[in-house]
């Protein structure tokens, strides 16, 4: 669903914002290791010109909690695949 200039998806009966959701990122069929999922998320907001201060806050949402919390935050930047 679409509510303005923010795109909404919604998961499993959760709706959640997409900060940038004109960027993809590509994570089935590749490695799930955190680091890979970081270092992927972190190089799409990059090249989709997100500010350094932007992706230092991307990182520390990353970084605030396990595996699953990881996911979701990626989730909530970018359009996952």
């Amino acid at each position: 669903m679409s509510d303005g200039n923010v795109i909404m998806k919604e998961t499993k009966g959760i709706t959640m914002d997409i900060k940038y959701p004109e960027i993809e990122v590509q994570l089935t069929g590749n490695d799930g290791n955190a680091f890979s999922i970081m270092g992927a998320v972190s190089k799409a907001l990059r090249k989709g010109g997100a500010t350094k201060e932007e992706i230092e806050l991307y990182m520390t949402e990353s970084m605030s909690g396990d595996y699953n919390n990881l996911l979701r935050v990626a989730m909530r930047w970018v359009n996952v695949n």
